[in-house]
């Protein structure tokens, strides 16, 4: 039998039924999955110290003689330990191991070992608790750098480390590379084989960097060709033309002025909406610029032609603040509008499916807003001309590619709060048009931006009472619904240094429940609630609407407030914990507050007593000095990469959602090697549209991105 990257998993020795079901429970079915479990970090075991060199807060690797007998320690517990003593030139230290009995015929007097470990002190003596062991010669080739694999259920970094060195050695002479020889050869990558290799188990720490760049590049290269394939095929079909662009009953309905970056993205919205061709645009800019009234045009022009129209929200609660901002709009000019979100009673879905798939043109429903709801079975569109999806990056590939089936040939108009950095736009947006909205509507206020710590806790509890006493509304943060929740580990592969530095110890997450009632205790007359996405439907509808009519003065939430909430007499946003969120993230924040009379304030907590790293203060500080979106997003995508920009609600790998969720790429530190990629692909694809002269390469992509989802033809 040929084994390929193909081959299942259970063809390796020793992975039977038990193992293979670990690995499946993490998206490994294969050898080829196998071989994209990447190491989360690598141990620097060749930087050989004395004993008495040995970090005080690491992992050191040092060359001990075994000094004495390895003798076995039981305890009534029917647990056990081992322990012997090993020295060099330095000292002696006593090394344990726990329940590892049979080590004892490994350890003998005289023998010669590498070991690294965590080397405490305690007094003159020397201890060690289970470090790696491996025999030692002058003449013994052990590798500098060792991976590191996650911990998983049922799987060991050892055993996950064992099990992909098997499968590097079966696939060594079958590893075919999808990339063309003569885009290998214009950027000076090695092949897939070498990198393979090399990622999981480096020679050094040069042919770990050539390994990661080729593998970087292929994620920027691959994703690059897959999202602009997608694309073009959308563009290549006809959408219904909607040559009724005039929006004057829309803008008569209006309070204020349309400001003029509003004007000039309802008109390019109107002049792709006229012909057949299937508009794709994307309107990016700060929260409160104005993208709803510009989506609410475009569905106007869908409803006078004739055309149905979709908005699909992330949460339920944005849907249900869109539906509110824009039923009594359409409904004043004749238009019929529903919302369908999953609290939606029974009956109410029956009504909506039957009305949207209505062939009768008088009872036909013209306007849906929803959330995920909007794409169940039974939601059929009888006349699809336009499909709105706001905060874009929030859903997978899959979920758009069902609402676009849902809507064939519709025209497509995504909305983001986001402000996409130019650099990450390419490869993101290549095909779709972009309208940014670069200015704020007349009246919106500067929102003054402090940075602070613990220390002025009570300080800020003295302003918080100021502000309801003075009538205002408050907004409260916290990266953390409750106390036990933990941090996600988030170690990269993108800077070497830090691979061999000890992370940092970072200050306890606060937690929006505890918080609130914290803060409820200090400020007794103050009314606190609490919001969080764990929440059901009814209660934060219910949370959201008391503070909406005022009833609540301070709403201690996580980020499920960063979109859609919209009270204007909040004038203070105060975020605990600011250097665990990204600069997009927060200037998302800020931008619920100055929406008002009132004078607003924004102030960033560190955690702790504001003993946070050197870098996490620059990036608080460009909060403090910076207002521009466009600017704080490039800042955020150097600092930080892209994960603000492309989170998705079905998360996980590329494989699995069609997201852009990349294993080991970058996009603030590797942003020349995404340039050079998508610069590629797009040269690719030019002379070679389908992929037909590169077959090994269109299925590779047909591979990452769900065939299911429809994104590759």
């Amino acid at each position: 039998m040929v084994i390929t990257r193909n081959s299942p998993i259970t063809v390796l020795n020793g992975v039977g039924k038990t193992r293979a079901e670990y690995y499946a429970k993490i998206g490994i079915l294969t050898l080829g999955d196998l071989l994209l479990h990447y190491p989360r970090a690598y141990e620097n075991r060749g930087d050989v110290v004395l004993l008495a060199d040995a970090r005080e807060n690491g992992k050191s690797s040092m060359i001990l003689t075994v000094a004495s007998d390895a003798k076995v320690v039981r305890l009534r517990s029917h647990k056990s330990f081992l322990k012997f003593r090993a020295f060099d030139e330095s000292g002696t230290c006593e090394i344990t191991y726990f329940n590892q009995d049979y080590l004892k015929s490994q350890f003998r007097v005289g023998t010669v070992f590498r070991f690294f470990g965590k080397v405490e002190r305690v007094g003159k003596r020397y201890t060690m608790s289970s470090p790696v062991a491996e025999p030692w010669a002058p003449s013994a080739n052990l590798p500098s750098l060792c991976a590191v694999y996650r911990m998983t259920e049922g799987l060991s970094p050892k055993q996950i480390a064992k099990d992909v060195a098997a499968a590097i050695e079966l696939l060594a002479a079958n590893i075919e590379d999808p990339l063309p020889q003569d885009v290998l050869q214009k950027r000076g990558l090695c092949t897939l084989s070498y990198a393979l290799r090399n990622i999981h188990n480096p020679e050094s720490a040069e042919t770990l960097m050539i390994a990661r760049r080729r593998l970087v590049y292929d994620e920027f290269f691959c994703f690059s060709l897959g999202a602009a394939m997608s694309q073009r095929r959308e563009k290549s079909m006809n959408a219904p033309a909607c040559p009724n662009g005039d929006v004057s009953r829309l803008l008569a309905t209006l309070p204020y002025e349309l400001t003029g970056a509003q004007k000039r993205t309802i008109d390019e919205i109107a002049r792709d909406m006229s012909g057949n061709t299937p508009m794709g645009r994307i309107v990016v800019g700060d929260v409160g610029c104005g993208k709803t009234v510009c989506a609410a045009a475009a569905m106007l022009i869908a409803t006078q032609n004739g055309r149905q129209a979709a908005l699909m929200a992330p949460t339920e609660i944005l849907a249900r603040q869109h539906y509110a901002d824009l039923a009594p709009v359409f409904e004043g000019m004749g238009i019929s509008c529903a919302l369908l979100v999953g609290a939606t009673t029974a009956a109410e879905k029956r009504r909506i499916k039957a009305a949207l798939s209505s062939e009768d043109e008088s009872k036909r429903l013209q306007v849906v807003i929803g959330t995920h709801a909007l794409l169940s079975d039974g939601v059929e569109f009888a006349a699809p001309g336009l499909v709105v999806t706001d905060e874009q990056h929030r859903f997978g590939a899959r979920q758009r590619a069902r609402l676009a089936e849902k809507n064939t040939n519709a025209h497509l108009l995504v909305m983001s709060a986001t402000p996409i950095p130019r650099s990450l736009a390419l490869v993101l947006y290549g095909e779709l048009d972009i309208s940014r909205i670069d200015e704020m509507p007349a009246g919106r206020q500067r929102v003054d931006t402090f940075v602070v710590d613990e220390t002025y806790r009570a300080r800020l509890n003295a302003f918080i009472q100021k502000q309801v006493d003075e009538g205002g509304q408050v907004y409260v943060v916290c990266p953390a619904v409750e106390e036990q929740e933990k941090e996600p580990e988030e170690v990269t592969l993108s800077d070497l240094d830090e691979i061999f530095l000890a992370r940092e110890e970072k200050p306890p997450l606060k937690a929006a429940v505890a918080f609130a009632e914290e803060l409820q205790k200090a400020l007794p007359e103050v009314r606190v609630a609490f919001l969080h996405g764990r929440m059901k439907s009814k209660e934060k509808d219910t949370v959201m609407q008391e503070f909406a009519e005022g009833n609540i003065h301070v709403l201690v939430s996580t980020t499920v407030i960063e979109v859609g909430v919209n009270v204007p007499n909040a004038a203070l946003m105060i975020v605990e914990n600011a250097e665990r969120f990204g600069l997009s993230q927060l200037h998302q924040l800020r931008g619920r507050v100055g929406r008002g009379v009132r004078k607003s304030h924004c102030i960033l907590v560190m955690g702790g007593d504001g003993a946070v790293s050197r870098t996490s203060r620059e990036r608080l500080e460009v909060m403090r000095t910076t207002y521009d979106g466009y600017r704080i997003a490039e800042q955020d995508l150097a600092q930080r990469g892209p994960g603000d920009f492309l989170a998705t609600a079905e998360g996980g790998m590329v494989r699995q959602s069609g997201g852009l969720s990349f294993r080991l790429a970058d996009a603030g530190e590797d942003i020349s090697v995404l340039t050079e990629a998508a610069a590629d692909a797009r040269e690719l694809l030019s002379n070679d549209p389908e992929l037909c002269e590169n077959p090994l390469l269109r299925e590779h992509i047909k591979g990452l991105f769900s065939i299911e989802a429809g994104l590759i033809s």
